[in-house]
């Protein structure tokens, strides 16, 4: 039987290889973004990719009063979903989010707020239908603030935080929640970065982690691998020592 994949921010590097395998699949997908023209040009690419169909929804992540037109067209379109990814997000700019106010909400609104309103949506239709898989993607930067990106990491937390308590409520419905931590990614929204080579995973390896996370019901993924190790140590480092590291 054939996958119904709902991807909110479909046209991010990683929700566009993650398509790319369920469309391999011949999954029906239901791609949600704000820019029509890079969700068709999607669109078209996965159907010749294998998958049985694909349809699109046009909304901004910040738009929360289009949400739940969104769920109720996805649910409407195939009956059900199986599996939701929540996968929209930017890159904020630390420094200017440090001396500019309006320019840290409206990140922190699209980072968690809106990612939040979106889980909460969702929640409403999977508990309802008694099974599948809400993944979001968080990031390492959640686990514990850093100089260089601690507004980020702030709205991650917040993510980690509100998908930990939704997992353990939708668990008695039949409802999986996954969170997904990757580390350097390298995508569109980190071209402009110097990012270490031995630490940067392509969009196509966190895709393949996700599928497999999401098939074994795990709870947070860390991708790649290495980066549950490099967390755990860098959680662990006493804070008179991690004030003064460069990080």
């Amino acid at each position: 039987m054939n996958q119904n994949i709902l991807i909110f921010g479909a046209t991010s590097g990683i929700a566009e290889a993650l398509a790319r395998r369920y469309a391999a699949e011949g999954a029906n997908l239901f791609l949600v973004g704000r820019n029509l023209g890079k969700l068709q040009t999607i669109a078209s690419d996965l159907l010749a990719r294998g998958a049985m169909s694909v349809q699109t929804f046009v909304m901004n992540a910040n738009n929360s009063d289009l949400i739940s037109a969104m769920t109720v067209s996805a649910w409407a379109t195939f009956g059900s979903i199986d599996v939701a990814v929540v996968a929209h997000g930017t890159l904020p700019d630390q420094q200017r989010a440090e001396v500019d106010i309006p320019y840290a909400i409206s990140e922190l609104r699209t980072n968690a707020e809106s990612v939040i309103a979106c889980l909460i949506a969702l929640a409403a239709k999977f508990e309802i239908q008694g099974s599948g898989v809400i993944a979001v993607i968080g990031s390492v930067a959640g686990d514990r603030g850093r100089a260089s990106n601690y507004l980020y990491g702030a709205a991650k937390a917040a993510l980690d935080t509100f998908a930990s308590g939704l997992r353990v409520r939708l668990f008695k419905n039949g409802v999986h929640v996954l969170v997904v931590k990757p580390g350097f990614v390298a995508t569109a929204m980190t071209v402009d970065l110097d990012l270490p080579a031995r630490l940067t995973a392509t969009p196509e390896t966190v895709s393949l982690d996700i599928l497999r996370a999401i098939i074994k019901r795990k709870n947070v993924l860390y991708t790649p691998w290495f980066w549950s190790l490099i967390m755990l140590i860098i959680r662990w480092i006493p804070m008179v020592i991690f004030k003064r590291m460069k990080l």
